[in-house]
């Protein structure tokens, strides 16, 4: 028996835990950075200078500091806010709450190498036999290095899952462009259906497919012959990978991921809100130029074709004609083969909680349900999918993109009906009427192990962002917040350059100001761009809590269902490769035959 490490009434306790911590902190992660100047926020919330924020949080502070005196002399602190003004007064005391207040601190997960044996010792018990897994594919040599970590390791816990609940197939809903999906068909022989909203990815992923099919047929062969002679790898003289020609293929996003690429535009546009995409986004999902060269050679329209030889057909020997044809036949009957026995599937389909997965797929059997980076409402559609399907035995999910989710309590969204809202989705959060906001959301998509190396806030691009704010509301009253200036600054040569170019993205008068009214702006502000640092660094620190609220609120949405017999929250990628790190992982029981 595969047991849960946690029970209903445990995570519960976690979440009362986290909820009096985001009770005290949740209105620094909804500041709005663009609003920074023009509400005064670093006043509002703070009682300490930033210089003591940013040596505090950064990489040469010691993290074993006791919490300050001299503010707990004052006044009684909670999490290191004062409890008569609600500003913080200690740094050091809001840093370990926020540690012990993490997924990390909280200790509340499995880890991937946890849950693997665990699947397998139960594999063992029941006399499964192993899962059957063919000639092994080096993802990197046709993935970037971050989506080859994320399709290995996540692929490998689905074969598990798979093969604990005794089913050959697996829905992958929001499939995207189809890495996860063909790596599962071709690495470990299951049935994938890839769902997807989206027709181009639909069809991308059919063609890299079958691509992948080539590739996977000669790799196969390749690694025969060495494992034969003993020796480097050679491809045989019949077959070789062509030149590829610019515009050949016109695929030439192919390494930017099942929409996980949108997890480092995040990083980059979350502390922005409504206003700059930050170029740096791009900078983070630059391809390898060399694994990009090898992939696109690799699964071109063009690849492995068989290539002739120059002497021309009479002047071979009738036995070496007859080899050729018999090689060319049995080259036919197997892509015949491999034609009538697809195993994945990509189809286009918008779907939810309420979709009927048989009407999509006629031939679908009990299968596992997974999701790798489905954004927003998508990841909590996928479990209510699970719950409510008798067809899916198992579940594997990894959301993405918080900020993109509905929430049913929150006064400033929309309306969202129960039962259909991403956040909150467990009975017990809902009863409460929990909601955290839209910026605290997107705050919650920050990566602290990345920013703690230095990556993943560009403060140029905020501050000047939010000085244009202050101009805004100082010139032109018509102006609204909400307005989006869009990406101004990565063309931008100077700050004069970028409010020029933000007026004119926002149809508004620049005739109003000078040249040098602009920079009078800039230079009043720069002195205090270290609060607007420090202000942001506190949010980082603060993200990992916000997501751990959301999470731990999907898992007790699954620890409230009668009829799972397992269900927990695994780490599955390294964060600094990866920072949506976290999946989802649910079990049914289905009596004998199926000992879940």
């Amino acid at each position: 028996m595969l047991s849960s490490s946690y029970s209903l009434t445990e995570i519960q306790r976690r979440i009362d835990e986290v909820q009096r911590f985001l009770s005290i902190t949740l209105s620094i992660a909804n500041a709005h950075t663009v609003e920074f100047y023009t509400q005064d926020v670093w006043n509002r919330f703070m009682a300490v200078l930033p210089e003591e924020v940013l040596s505090t949080l950064g990489p040469a502070s010691d993290q074993q500091r006791e919490p300050g005196h001299k503010a707990k002399e004052q006044s009684r602190t909670t999490f290191g806010f004062c409890n008569d003004t609600n500003r913080l007064v200690d740094v050091c005391e809001l840093l370990q709450a926020a540690k012990a207040h993490s997924l990390p601190g909280l200790g509340v997960c499995m880890s991937r190498d946890e849950l693997l044996q665990a699947l397998r010792e139960n594999r063992s018990k029941s006399g499964a036999p192993p899962a059957e897994i063919g000639a092994e594919l080096e993802t990197d040599e046709f993935m970037n290095s971050k989506k080859s970590h994320e399709v290995q390791s996540m692929s490998e816990v689905v074969a598990c899952l798979a093969q604990r609940c005794g089913v050959k197939q697996v829905i992958d809903v929001g499939s995207g462009k189809g890495y996860l999906s063909s790596f599962l068909s071709l690495q470990y022989g299951l049935r994938v259906y890839g769902i997807d909203s989206s027709s181009t990815n639909t069809h991308g992923a059919h063609e890299r497919n079958r691509k992948l099919k080539k590739f996977s047929r000669v790799y196969q062969k390749r690694n025969k012959a060495v494992r034969g002679q003993g020796e480097a790898a050679t491809l045989s003289p019949q077959v070789e990978l062509v030149e590829i020609k610019p515009g050949t293929d016109g695929d030439n996003d192919v390494l930017h991921g099942d929409g996980a690429g949108i997890v480092s535009q995040e990083e980059e546009k979350v502390l922005i809100g409504s206003s700059d995409v930050n170029p740096a986004a791009e900078r983070h999902s630059e391809p390898n130029p060399e694994t990009d060269e090898l992939f696109l050679s690799a699964l071109s329209l063009d690849v492995l074709q068989p290539t002739s030889p120059r002497v021309p057909p009479r002047q071979l020997s009738a036995e070496e004609r007859k080899r050729r044809k018999t090689e060319n036949l049995e080259r036919k009957a197997q892509d015949r083969a491999a034609s009538a026995s697809v195993m994945f599937s990509p189809l286009t389909s918008y779907v939810t909680a309420e979709t009927e997965l048989r009407e999509l797929i006629n031939e679908l059997e009990d299968a596992v349900m997974v999701g790798l980076h489905t954004c927003g409402d998508l990841a909590p559609s996928t479990l209510r999918m699970f719950v409510a399907k008798p067809e899916l035995a198992s579940v594997c999910s990894v959301g993405c993109c918080y900020h993109l989710l509905s929430e049913e309590f929150d006064p400033a969204g929309q309306e969202c009906l129960p039962g259909v809202c991403g956040f909150p989705l467990s009975q017990y959060l809902r009863d409460r009427s929990w909601f955290c906001g839209r910026n605290a959301r997107m705050s919650a998509c920050l990566a602290l192990e990345r920013v703690s190396l230095g990556q993943g806030i560009q403060m140029e691009s905020l501050f000047y962002r939010a000085v244009l704010h202050v101009i805004l509301r100082d010139h032109y009253s018509s102006f609204k917040s909400e307005k989006r200036v869009g990406n101004v600054y990565s063309k931008a040569k100077s700050f004069v350059d970028y409010v020029r170019r933000a007026l004119s993205r926002l149809e508004l008068d620049e005739t109003k100001l000078s040249d040098s009214d602009i920079q009078d702006y800039n230079d009043t502000y720069t002195p205090r761009r270290g609060e607007m640092h420090a202000f942001n660094m506190l949010k980082v620190t603060l993200a990992p809590c916000i997501e751990g609220l959301i999470l731990l609120d999907r898992l007790c949405y699954l620890k409230e269902q009668e009829d799972l017999s397992f269900s927990a929250l695994v780490q599955l990628f390294d964060p600094l490769l990866s920072p949506r790190c976290y999946a989802i992982i649910g079990l049914k029981s289905y009596g004998d035959r199926i000992s879940c």
